[in-house]
């Protein structure tokens, strides 16, 4: 799998364009905003977007989400239905931040626990991580030893969980039942920040300890 991190925003949220080397076809993941930005950075490279992935509903991972997906004609996928009021209130959220309205979208597909996505020759299965928000999903990437974190896990930090149904105890129960045992080789690019791996999170990261 290759991949690239765009971070957009002022809430410098990591957008990552994901593809197949073997095959071109890519996915953005959690597309936050500035939209021309994101369609800029795939034009320069040799890939073509088939789909939109999210792995939740907050405005500054799914800003441009219907945006992109119009203009590349592809669906969105993700997240769990269980965000699915997120996406109903995004004027709400784009007001609480002082933002421009951002519309109510529903994906194409929603996800849940088990499911599998495919970009390509790559597979990436979904696990529910709820905590940040009840509807948070992952992508893990097996072959690649790889994790689409979103909010769930940062380096040296979590998710928090003081947004509308977020719980503090799901979330360290997600990272600790879910995350942590598919091993401390396990890279992940997390919705802000600079990536980590589960093993230094596991031995450093205060909120694990």
């Amino acid at each position: 799998m290759k991949y690239h991190i765009i971070p957009v925003t002022d809430f410098s949220q990591n957008c990552t364009l994901a593809w197949c080397d073997k095959t071109g076809e890519a996915a953005l993941v959690d597309p936050g905003g500035e939209a021309a930005r994101l369609i800029n950075e795939v034009a320069q490279r040799p890939v073509t977007i088939k789909q939109i992935l999210l792995t939740h509903g907050h405005l500054d991972h799914v800003g441009a989400a219907a945006e992109l997906a119009a203009h590349y004609g592809v669906p969105i996928v993700g997240p769990h239905q269980e965000d699915a009021f997120l996406l109903a209130g995004l004027p709400e959220q784009s007001r609480m931040f002082g933002l421009e309205d951002c519309q109510p979208f529903t994906p194409d597909r929603w996800l849940a626990e088990g499911d599998e996505v495919s970009v390509g020759e790559e597979r990436f299965e979904v696990l529910h991580c709820p905590g940040h928000t009840p509807g948070h999903i992952v992508f893990y990437n097996r072959d690649a030893h790889i994790i689409l974190m979103g909010d769930v896990l940062f380096y040296g930090g979590v998710g928090r969980s003081d947004f509308p149904r977020g719980n503090h105890q799901d979330l360290i129960s997600s990272i600790r039942t879910k995350l942590l045992p598919l091993g401390d080789d396990i890279a992940f690019i997390p919705g802000h920040g600079p990536m980590s791996t589960l093993g230094h999170e596991r031995q450093t990261n205060p909120f694990l300890r």
